[in-house]
């Protein structure tokens, strides 16, 4: 049996599924899309033509069951498994606009389709073997990119770089397993004898560094796709609203004299940098008797405890005192001290200190203070949301503060690959460990089994139906 064969009789019992492809609403032209056994002969029956010819776009009209033209247009057919799900998928091409879509989509439904559910169409294509679960997790990243450079590492992954990175790995990992267990299965044999020759310890710190590589990779790919949440947080009228308006470009929020202006969470999304950021402003946290800014309040404390990033916005010529520092600031204003990993200070107005009061001067008058600050990891950037100035050392501080600093070949990733590959990670340091330490070649090879099957994950050669449903129901309808 041939693989056209094998694919016709695991796609028979499936029925016939479509969806429009396009985003509804007006527009020059609608898509809907069909797969499966049946599509072909809804096509006929549809348009009154006997025959289509594969990848050739024929022009037709669209027949009511009463022939009544509902509209006009083109008919493509990709004959299996020559197409994207691996089935026979045609697509109309008419008018855009709902009505005639929909009547459209009617009429083929009334010729033996099924409504298509969010991602069949990929769900099928994956299930046919016509791409792996990076590449139709890729599709969705692809439709979903925020940036130019998400938007490209996600092609990257869709054509199947980080597929291969992974069955690279993936091929060592199956030989070195091969390797362990004829030594087990034939201790008797001289050159199999792991335990002693340090072939296979030399291969598996391969294959750790290539892992640690590409979770590298992966890690920026993952800052790509989903960016970060940073939340502007500090004192009324500290420039929290000012400087979530010099970093979006434009008047997002409604700045004043007057302290609480901002009563409820504002948010704004921004790329800078290539770095997709998710920006909340948030209320002034004061002690407060208005009850519609107590409530923006508490929003502003729910909203710092989600955030990845949080900005302390201070004003240095009011919200500092006497010998107090930014850390004291910081305690006082959310109880406690943040982790230096989550905190980001910033020093706004400082174009109206001169050199004689200056944000060092002001703020640390007592040097071993300012030092302690930096030896416990926290950062500190002097901007003005006024004049603009320091705006892009807090950017740069940013991408600093995250890793964030992608090459041009970065791939994208989502927060399940990254757990995949720490936990093939954690397995392979456990084999290892197992090797060196305790020369237990069994468990050598139960580790390396686990981290086959973690790395297996990623791209669905090993992974479990609630999985599949889940990514595949993220998807459009018609995708």
């Amino acid at each position: 049996m041939n693989s056209t064969e094998t694919l016709a009789t695991k796609t028979s019992g499936l029925p016939t599924i479509a969806a429009i492809a396009t985003p509804l609403g007006r527009g020059g032209v609608g898509i809907i899309r069909l797969s499966g056994t049946k599509a072909y002969d809804i096509a006929c029956q549809l348009t009154g033509k006997t025959r289509f010819t594969p990848r050739l776009a024929s022009f037709c009209r669209f027949y009511q069951a009463d022939g009544k033209v509902i509209d006009e247009g083109l008919v493509l057919y990709f004959k299996a498994p020559f197409s994207f799900t691996g089935e026979d998928v045609i697509e109309l091409q008419g008018h855009g606009g709902v009505i005639l879509q929909n009547l459209l989509l009617a009429r083929v439904f009334e010729l033996g389709a099924k409504q298509a559910t969010a991602g069949e169409f990929s769900y099928r294509a994956f299930d046919n073997d016509k791409l792996d679960l990076v590449q139709a997790e890729a599709i969705a990243d692809a439709i979903d990119a925020t940036s130019v450079a998400a938007a490209s590492s996600a092609i990257r992954s869709l054509t199947g770089e980080f597929s291969e990175k992974i069955n690279q790995l993936l091929e060592q990992l199956i030989h070195l397993r091969l390797h362990v267990e004829a030594a087990i299965d034939f201790p008797d044999e001289e050159d199999v004898d792991f335990l002693s020759d340090g072939v296979i310890q030399e291969k598996l710190e391969q294959v750790q560094a290539q892992v640690q590589q590409v979770l590298a990779t992966a890690k920026q790919g993952q800052l790509l796709r989903d960016g970060i949440h940073v939340v502007l947080a500090g004192r009324p009228n500290a420039g929290k609203s000012s400087l979530l308006n010099r970093l979006a470009g434009q008047e997002r929020a409604i700045v004043t004299e007057v302290a609480g202006t901002t009563r409820d969470t504002l948010n704004e999304t921004v790329v800078l940098n290539g770095l997709t950021l998710h920006l909340t402003d948030t209320a002034g946290l004061r002690d407060t008797e208005d009850t519609v800014e107590r409530i923006g309040i508490e929003r502003a404390r729910t909203a710092i405890t989600q955030a990845d990033i949080l900005l302390l916005v201070y004003d240095v010529t009011r919200d500092i005192a006497g010998e107090s520092t930014p850390l004291e600031l910081a305690e006082q204003l959310f109880g406690k001290l943040p982790e230096a990993k989550r905190l980001l200070i910033i020093a706004n107005k400082s174009d109206l200190l001169n050199d004689e009061n200056s944000v060092d001067s002001k703020n640390d008058v007592n040097s071993s203070l300012q030092l302690e600050m930096t030896e416990q990891g926290y950062q500190q950037v002097n901007v003005s949301c006024e004049t603009g100035a320091g705006i892009e050392e807090l950017i740069q501080a940013l991408c600093d503060k995250v890793g964030f600093h992608p090459p041009e070949n970065s791939l994208i990733a989502r927060t399940r690959h990254i757990d995949a590959l720490r936990r093939t990670a954690d397995a392979l340091a456990e084999a290892h460990e197992q090797l060196i330490v305790f020369k237990a070649g069994e468990l050598v090879a139960e580790s390396l089994r686990q981290a086959q099957h973690s790395l297996g994950e990623i791209t669905g050669e090993f992974s479990a139906d609630d999985l599949l449903g889940k990514i595949f129901g993220s998807f459009c309808i018609g995708k």
